[in-house]
């Protein structure tokens, strides 16, 4: 990369870092590319779901040049003393398959894509809950349909679905069928029995008059809800 080149890139990646830390209180190689135009707003997220094999596959910047941008980020913040924290990545998929980044499979530039960045002036409990927060896989997420499908794998259809890449899937042919739906309404009950379901998926539909998808409730596994209702009968009995 030429001196002057690269000088015009570490600027925008220290502008885009100092952004996202004074936002957020931390930053990572994936802020700073969505600030400078890297990553469309969406490409997060549709990796997540499994319509890239890996984040680079969403931009059409050269890895090398990726590359050079995630060491001059890292030099960045070592200068300003940042406190470096390595987080997973898990797949917003039944599966939560492991994350890949970039198109290489590199240990050293996968680890470079990981790691987020924390201001020192925070407590060592609250940069704990920051990388906790990071670490955390998303929350699958089913459709209550409007319109007739059929799944992709087996040809079904059902009350619910959910996307993937091919298309709608039913909860049988993803392994989520044996869970219960759990109306909204008690943010209490929905809270414990999240807690306590080692699988659980938000359910939600879609609403033509505020043109947006809705909360309708949870799936979560019965016998995880069945404890947490029978808690809350013995202490109603107490």
């Amino acid at each position: 990369m030429a001196r002057k080149e690269r000088g015009t890139l570490a600027e925008r990646i220290a502008g885009a870092a100092e952004a996202a830390l004074a936002a957020q209180d931390c930053v990572c190689c994936i802020d700073v590319m969505e600030r400078i135009g890297w990553l469309y707003p969406e490409a997060a997220k549709h990796w997540r779901v499994g319509q890239f094999e890996c984040l680079e596959d969403a931009t059409r910047v050269n890895p090398s040049r990726i590359l050079d941008a995630m060491r001059l980020f890292q030099i960045w913040a070592e200068a300003k003393g940042l406190i470096a924290n390595e987080t997973q990545y898990v797949a917003r998929t039944p599966q939560r398959q492991t994350l890949r980044f970039s198109r290489s499979g590199d240990a050293a530039i996968e680890r470079m894509y990981r790691t987020h960045w924390a201001s020192p002036s925070l407590a060592e409990n609250q940069r704990a809950r920051l990388t906790e927060k990071a670490s955390r896989a998303p929350d699958l997420v089913v459709i209550q349909p409007l319109n007739d499908w059929t799944c992709h794998k087996c040809g079904g259809t059902g009350g619910l679905l959910i996307m993937e890449v091919p298309g709608p899937a039913c909860l049988r042919c993803v392994g989520l069928d044996d869970l219960e739906f759990l109306p909204g309404g008690d943010a209490l009950l929905t809270r414990r029995a999240k807690a306590k379901s080692a699988r659980h998926a938000v359910v939600v539909r879609f609403s033509k008059n505020r043109r947006r998808y809705e909360r309708q409730g949870l799936l979560v596994e019965p016998q995880s809800l069945a404890e947490v209702r029978r808690q809350f009968e013995e202490h109603e009995v107490d």
